[in-house]
């Protein structure tokens, strides 16, 4: 599973949505549709965590969410 697909199941497990992922880093929803389609390559570190706090995710969750493809 990418880290599109990942992102959109973890949002769907706590009941959010893309939007509210959205407004909490501070962009519109389009700008990050755009920056999900591109596999989530194009979210900044700063992005990750932000989402990563907003998600309650903890840390083997987010580092296997964001940068886990990279080592495998």
């Amino acid at each position: 599973m990418n880290c599109t697909e990942e992102l959109k199941r973890k949002i769907a497990e706590q009941n959010t949505t893309l939007e509210a992922v959205a407004h909490t880093l501070g962009v519109n929803r389009s700008t990050l549709y755009r920056k999900l389609r591109s596999g989530g390559n194009r979210l900044t570190v700063s992005e990750a965590s932000k989402i990563c706090k907003f998600l309650n995710l903890q840390p083997e969750e987010s580092f296997d969410l964001f940068w886990g493809n990279v080592w495998h």
